[in-house]
């Protein structure tokens, strides 16, 4: 159901045999799936298809978690491996691969985290983070993240080394995108207080913009994705001047497969306030 929902969200209105033959299922099984998740609210029902919720084309956050996870696993090894040793002080963005970036931190015990979500903040602190900061603000149910002109006021105030940013669109041309205004605002204001910049998303969202632009390719120095994105989009960002990294999306353990090159700005971190 979670890859029938991505579906509807990422092109819209859909016939329900358009469906069955995308995700090799039967026409009775899609036609189930449709009528559980339009009781739930997560779709709308048309004649012979289905549709995202008028005004929502946002997956919630709870539907996320299995989609492209060990490419996401991937990536935050890497973003790891990119954190200076010692005292640093980083700031994550609520979603599926930042939180993956976290667990793949869990070994650090030097480090401060500086979030605007909830999800991320509470499982920060049940891996013993020596400091966990959560900024305050309005909640938005779909991805768990505070927002608003009190977590913007939060990020102010501190001093941030690493910001790892997760993002629903991200295009050399468009820069990087997401679905809430709002919340396109806060997380911006954590990019404003960062040394260096690490954007970190899946293939999927490579050369897509979504509704609210977050930030310009010129706010962000380094892109770590999967093998999946389009190599012309990578040479963009490459010419753009931003490092770009990219790991396998093929199944197994393997690590990075390539680096990129670029310019970078490395930093020493801070201690957030």
């Amino acid at each position: 159901m979670v890859a029938l929902l991505a579906l509807l969200t990422e092109r819209g209105q859909l016939p329900l045999a358009y469906l069955a033959e995308a995700l090799d299922a039967s026409a009775a099984t899609i036609r189930r799936d449709v009528a559980l998740l339009a009781a739930q609210g997560l779709l709308e029902r048309t004649h012979g298809g289905a549709r995202p919720m008028k005004g929502n084309r946002e997956l919630p956050v709870r539907l996320r978690d299995g989609r492209n996870q060990e490419s996401k696993r991937r990536i935050a090894r890497t973003v790891a491996s990119l954190i200076p040793h010692g005292k640093h002080a980083i700031g994550l963005t609520g979603g599926t691969t930042t939180a993956e970036v976290l667990r793949a931190l869990r070994s650090r015990d030097d480090l401060t985290i500086i979030t605007n979500s909830l999800s991320i903040g509470l499982e920060a602190a049940e891996q013993g983070q020596a400091r966990v900061l959560i900024a305050g603000g309005v909640l938005r149910s779909s991805s768990l993240e505070l927002v608003g002109s009190l977590a913007e006021s939060t990020m102010k105030l501190v001093n941030v080394g690493t910001a790892v940013i997760g993002a629903d669109g991200v295009s050399a041309t468009g820069g990087l995108t997401t679905h809430d205004e709002i919340e396109a605002r806060t997380n911006y204001a954590m990019i404003e207080r960062a040394q260096r910049v690490i954007v970190a998303v899946d293939s999927s969202k490579i050369g897509n913009r979504t509704l609210a632009k977050m930030a310009d390719v010129t706010d962000f120095q380094v892109l770590v994705t999967d093998s999946g994105a389009p190599e012309d989009e990578l040479e963009a960002f490459r010419d753009a001047g931003i490092e770009v990294h990219v790991v396998d999306a093929g199944r197994g353990d393997e690590g990075p497969v390539s680096g990129g090159r670029g310019n970078s700005r490395h930093a020493l971190g801070f201690e957030g306030s």
